[in-house]
Order: C-alpha cells, then structure tokens, then sequence
C-alpha cells in the first residue's frame, strides 16, 4: 500500500508584476494558507517521506511555510521541472519515475494538473464526498490524501486509489473561503 498526497501551490499574487507565470509568488492569504494546511497535516500524523515538486516561485514558497508547520524539514524536496503546469498524464509518469522507494509520497504543483490527476487516480462513486469536492475544485493550498493499492511506483495506473482525506483552508479558517480562492 502506497500514499500519494496532494497539494496545490499556495495563492499567488497576480497584484506582483513578474516577466514569467514560473517567478509568481505567492501572497499573504496564500501564507496562512500554506501553514494551516502544514499544520492539519502534523496534526493528523500523516507520513511522508519523499517529496517531488514542480520548482514554480509559488511552489518553492509554499514548502518553505509548509514543510516547517508539517514538521516536514528534513524531507528534502526533489525539484522536478516536469511538475510545472502538467497534465495528469504527465504527473503520473513523473509520479512513477521518481516516488522511487517511498512508501509516503508527496507531490507539490499546480493546477488543473493536480485536480485532474486525482480524477484520473480515484474511480467515481456516487458516495464519495472527497472526490465530489474535488470535481468542484482543488482551490489553492488544498490538500488530498490517496491510499493506492500498489507495491512500486511504477504500477501506478488510473482507478486504483481512494481519496481518504481531503482538505482546503477555508475547512479550517473560514475568513479563506471561495471567495477568495
């Protein structure tokens, strides 16, 4: 059994003139975003062990809060160009390239990749409330957790794993709710 855990770069600020979408930092909603998220998931006890991330300012920005609220500094992220703006496809080949041995993966990025690769990886169900808020939308710094039924990342496919946690700020701090996602 396998655990893959999903999270969305922070909010960036579009307010911050940049030459590229790749420099776009993120902005203080994003922050407190970022920590509560890191937080919820110290809190709950989650395992990870391997970090992949795409290497976007605003992905970089997020860990550096994340990872210290999750209790994650010693995990040190794997940079993967591969990760920025990529498709579901894309992710999960990244996925299987580089989970390598761990057991408890996480991979940091942006959508409509993220949101689309957990619609790929979790099969529908009419009583599944993770994934139907999911389908809604992976607002920034949300945070899905996957079991999958596999012993190596490279048997990773489509339709085999369940959403067993998913999270957004405004669940744990209302004042970041959707309209300001």
């Amino acid at each position: 059994m396998k655990t893959l855990t999903i999270l969305r770069h922070a909010k960036s600020g579009w307010d911050v003139q940049v030459e590229r979408d790749f420099d776009r930092p993120i902005n203080a909603r994003g922050k407190r975003g970022a920590d509560l998220i890191g937080q919820y998931l110290k809190r709950q006890g989650f395992p990870v062990d391997r970090i992949i991330a795409s290497p976007a300012v605003r992905v970089t920005e997020t860990l550096d809060i994340f990872q210290p609220a999750a209790n994650l500094d010693a995990v040190e992220p794997h940079w993967d160009r591969r990760i920025y703006l990529a498709s579901a496809a894309t992710l999960i080949d990244t996925i299987r390239d580089t989970g390598r041995d761990a057991q408890h993966l996480l991979i940091a990025g942006h959508n409509p990749g993220l949101e689309d690769l957990i619609l790929e990886l979790v099969p529908e169900s009419d009583d599944d409330e993770f994934r139907a808020a999911v389908e809604k939308k992976l607002p920034t710094s949300a945070m899905a957790r996957l079991e999958i039924d596999i012993a190596d990342w490279h048997d990773l496919d489509v339709r085999q794993a369940r959403i067993v946690d998913f999270i957004r700020p405004r669940d744990l701090d209302p004042t970041l709710g959707p309209a300001m996602d």
